[in-house]
């Protein structure tokens, strides 16, 4: 497996954005959420976008946006069905997390949705802590981490 750090924009990610799409549609129906964040706000320096891929197939991936002067937002986050389970969510987090604190942000937030019981176990798991919604749904289940130093 190969993590690497894109562009919204690299025709890599495609596989990533087609599956995130129609597992939004699935669990949600058409909610529009793929329109809510811009491409460039994921791009240097006040935003990144990873990848995980296996061979040249992109099997998971996620982004970190500017929220505010310290705050950043993941968002984008997926892994595709066949990788599920492996931990293939945490290591993509983890990167970010790295890229985060390397671009100054002390502390990370995320939402997701109520239909997406494994990741609300997966972030609780992680150490992030819950928090009211922040976003445009009020039904999200949202959480915050503080980035300490990776040297600690």
């Amino acid at each position: 497996m190969e993590l690497r750090q894109v562009r919204l924009s690299d025709p890599i990610i495609a596989p990533l954005l087609a599956g995130l799409t129609a597992e939004y549609e699935h669990r949600y129906g058409a909610d529009g959420e793929m329109a809510l964040a811009h491409p460039d706000e994921f791009d240097p320096p006040t935003g990144a976008f990873v990848v995980l891929l296996d061979d040249d197939q992109t099997v998971a991936g996620g982004g970190i946006r500017r929220l505010e002067n310290e705050t950043c937002e993941v968002k984008r986050m997926w892994t595709s069905p066949e990788y599920r389970r492996r931990g293939l969510a945490s290591t993509v987090l983890t990167a970010l997390e790295d890229v985060g604190r390397q671009l100054g942000y002390t502390r990370v937030r995320l939402e997701t949705g109520p239909s997406q019981p494994e990741a609300i176990a997966m972030y609780g798991h992680l150490g992030y802590r819950t928090i009211p919604p922040f976003g445009p749904y009020q039904d999200a289940v949202a959480f915050e981490r503080d980035l300490a130093p990776a040297d600690r």
